[in-house]
């Protein structure tokens, strides 16, 4: 059983100004209402499920709904918000900048601003902007200061552009497996990962189907068309555990994934308490090495965000 200690990954914030912003233009976050958010509340959970840290970050839709000047200004109002909440909690919060893809310019100038002034911990990417995937060579300019600065890069799911599910098959469901899906493949098969191996990214939800079906997109994974090579481009991957600690997920992600590039998640507060619980509970009775879970819980993240080693901050 870990005790408190463990960094959660993929923890969201929702500013309040920021919800007031979505619920006035009739956004929704993949099918799901956009949550009430507080300190208290984010804290409250944490101590439930014996979580140090929390890396905030912000959910699709992220800030771009179209306007490259409004965005600019969300992405701004929310990384100062977050930045904030972890200057007066640093032990208990980092977060991921948010950026303004397909806004390349715009993201450059927000990362300089993120990392040099707000001492963030990565950028949360979408999976696809406006329809636009991760590993398109415009986006290469932005992954090229990432890899400069040895970035984490957090990928969430976004919407499918043009993709209408059907009824009672929200995009939370399975549309955001295959978004995170997709823009894995393209991430690898366009070399990106290649010409930036300084970057760390890390795949929300287990990564959608890439565990699963590793070895039917390995080819298209490989910028030489490799299989071996496809293999070996999925497993630079870190992996999230958010709705995902389950007896028929991790075999799987156990399968395919680097046992140092898998890390605890909550998907909270999008994913409620009782399904953190839930999850979180079949992870903690999934039977593994008590190393292995307190790598998951705490170590590979601490890898990854060396200010957090040893619970300090």
């Amino acid at each position: 059983m870990a005790t408190l200690g463990r960094i959660d990954t993929h923890h969201h914030v929702v500013p309040l100004s920021y919800s007031a912003w979505l619920r006035r233009k009739g956004m929704m976050a993949g099918g799901l209402p956009i949550p009430d958010w507080s300190v208290d509340s984010a804290i409250a959970l944490m101590d439930k499920y014996r979580v140090k840290t929390a890396i905030l970050s912000v959910s699709t839709p992220g800030v771009h709904l179209g306007d490259d000047a409004e965005a600019r200004e969300k992405a701004r109002e929310v990384n100062e918000f977050a930045a904030d909440v972890v200057r007066k909690h640093p032990s208990r919060f980092g977060f991921f900048a948010t950026l303004c893809l397909p806004d390349v310019k715009g993201s450059l100038e927000e990362l300089a601003h993120a990392f040099d002034k707000l001492d963030a911990d990565g950028v949360v990417l979408l999976a696809n902007s406006r329809g636009i995937y991760l590993g398109d060579r415009a986006f290469d300019p932005l992954f090229e200061e990432l890899n400069r600065r040895k970035a984490v890069v957090f990928v969430h799911p976004s919407f499918l552009l043009g993709s209408d599910p059907p009824r009672g098959v929200p995009p939370y469901i399975a549309d955001f497996l295959l978004d995170t899906t997709r823009a894995a493949v393209s991430l690898a098969g366009s070399g990106t990962l290649d010409r930036c191996p300084d970057i760390k990214v890390i795949l929300s939800h287990a990564g959608g189907f890439v565990p699963y079906a590793a070895h039917r997109i390995a080819g298209a994974a490989s910028p030489k068309r490799d299989f071996t090579d496809g293999i070996a481009q999925l497993q630079k991957f870190y992996f999230d555990l958010a709705i995902s600690g389950s007896p028929t997920a991790l075999p799987s992600l156990f399968a395919l994934a680097k046992p140092d590039h898998i890390l605890y998640a909550t998907d909270w507060p999008y994913a409620t308490d009782a399904i953190v619980g839930a999850f979180t509970g079949m992870y903690e009775n999934y039977s593994m090495s008590e190393g292995q879970r307190e790598s998951i819980d705490r170590g590979n993240a601490e890898a990854l965000f060396p200010r957090l080693r040893g619970g300090k901050s």
